[in-house]
């Protein structure tokens, strides 16, 4: 017998005796499922190292200072909307999450159904988009630094056209090279999640249409969309909480004070971390979890209204 096979052994009994001592009170049996068990060692995790760090430094966003603090109040939240370093950060952030987010997911959804089409060379383009997952964002920012730089390589080709040299990322530009490297990261991921919902739609639906004489622009608004509907979702979620992850590439490249243009939240919240402010950095963390899991909820409730 396994070590994993005695450890559900061992499960199984330890709840079948307390079942036993519950019906001998008069209980109703507790029933859990073995798959409980594996679940568990991951939720103690989550709740250890996620849920319980998050109620602390949900505690600290009401205290003036993090060690023998008074407790404020409001005081903090107050002070964060009034500061000019926060609220540039938060519009640039909607900024860039309104521009780098819809655009990938047409795109993705672009590249997903051309790939849905073809029959040989699917798995190839397939493949090819999805490397940007597996390389390092550290492997890469000497890549982006050599190709922005202002004696980088895209001046240099601009420069053989009579062009003259742009600071890409020293000016109002490098909001898209912020874009750009974010669609470049995530484009495969979401095309991925769009190929799998487009496998999920029965092709008689789209026969049916040709039949009646329907146009690929009407199929696809009328048959596609809908039934797309989930995974599009999905997608917009997942690409929202993506989207602060491309933080990283960002910060290596330009570091901790770069051009107003993409001065975003997690750089507000890095300086904060350096310079061992926990009150103001504890509440915009704060903020931002709960914007987050606000527009993802409505989300969902649409989702589930739309499908009913």
């Amino acid at each position: 017998m396994s070590i994993i096979e005695k450890i559900i052994s061992l499960g199984k009994s330890i709840l079948a005796r307390r079942a036993g001592d519950g019906a001998a009170r008069g209980l109703k049996p507790l029933r859990v499922h073995a798959g409980a068990l594996f679940l568990l060692p991951g939720l103690i995790g989550f709740i250890i190292f996620y849920i319980w760090p998050f109620f602390i430094s949900l505690g600290y966003a009401f205290l003036d200072k993090p060690v023998n603090g008074s407790f404020v109040g409001l005081k903090n939240f107050l002070d964060l909307f009034a500061n000019k370093a926060y609220l540039k950060g938060l519009m640039n952030t909607l900024r860039f999450i309104g521009i780098s987010v819809p655009l990938n997911m047409a795109l993705s959804l672009g590249i997903a159904m051309l790939i849905n089409k073809l029959r040989r060379l699917g798995e190839l383009f397939s493949l090819i988009f999805l490397i940007p997952l597996v390389i390092p964002s550290g492997s890469m920012v000497s890549f982006w630094k050599s190709l922005f730089a202002y004696d980088g390589a895209l001046n240099g080709l601009l420069n053989t056209f009579g062009i003259a040299k742009i600071n890409w990322l020293d000016s109002s530009l490098a909001l898209f090279v912020m874009v750009l490297i974010f669609v470049w990261k995530n484009l495969g991921y979401n095309m991925v999640l769009y190929l799998a919902g487009l496998g999920n739609i029965p092709k008689d639906y789209y026969e049916a249409a040709s039949v009646d004489g329907a146009k690929p622009w009407q199929a696809f608004r009328h048959i596609t969309l809908p039934h797309l509907a989930p995974t599009s979702v999905l997608v917009l979620i997942m690409s929202i909480i993506n989207s602060f992850k491309v933080f990283k590439e960002i910060y290596l490249i330009t570091g901790s004070y770069p051009h107003d243009s993409i001065y975003t939240l997690q750089h507000f919240m890095n300086n904060m971390f350096s310079s061992l402010n926990y009150p103001k950095l504890t509440t915009a963390t704060t903020v931002l979890v709960v914007i987050i899991a606000l527009f993802t909820q409505t989300l969902l409730r649409l989702e589930r209204k739309a499908a009913e």
